[in-house]
């Protein structure tokens, strides 16, 4: 069962339909820029999304790196409740009535790539959720409590991936 996962942070979630996820600074698939690493700038990349499906009445906002050495995998970002007439987001700036959940180490931002040097390629999975009704949550939750809660009203799912290395030493 182990390789059942294979590194898909979707491997247990719902099968939901898509939406179209881009981003001016970088390609699915494709390197990140270095001024989105923790160490090159720390700045999050532009997303913009469009063909949600009717209904979309909020939105969540999350990147994850499931290559990180952690048997968990690293959030670096997750905000919720964006309003549903939001289809970009510049550095990480949300609207008003979004709420960012903490990181991994424990901030309430967003954090670059940093993969561990010698540790190979990372992918870092930015993911838009679009959801029926926004969500409540405790303020300190985690990634993973909003995770589980969004199932509940999740419509549809967008998602754009960017690698970054750290060449060993």
């Amino acid at each position: 069962m182990v390789d059942a996962m294979a590194n898909d942070p979707n491997w247990r979630l719902p099968v939901v339909p898509t939406f179209t996820l881009e981003s001016p600074d970088f390609a699915d698939g494709e390197r990140l820029p270095d001024w989105a690493r923790a160490d090159g700038g720390n700045r999050a990349p532009t997303l913009r999304w469009s063909g949600a499906p009717a209904g979309t009445a909020s939105y969540v906002v999350s990147v994850f790196d499931p290559d990180a050495p952690t048997g968990s995998g690293f959030w670096h970002f997750a905000a919720y409740n964006l309003p549903a007439d939001t289809t970009e987001l510049v550095n990480a700036e949300l609207p008003e009535a979004a709420v960012v959940v903490k990181n991994e180490l424990g901030q309430y931002a967003f954090m670059g790539a940093a993969p561990p040097p010698g540790d190979g390629e990372h992918r870092y999975v930015f993911t838009v959720s679009a959801l029926s009704s926004p969500i409540e949550i405790p303020a300190d939750a985690t990634p993973a409590v909003l995770g589980f809660t969004l199932r509940g009203s999740l419509l549809a799912r967008a998602q754009l991936v960017g690698t970054q290395e750290t060449p060993a030493p």
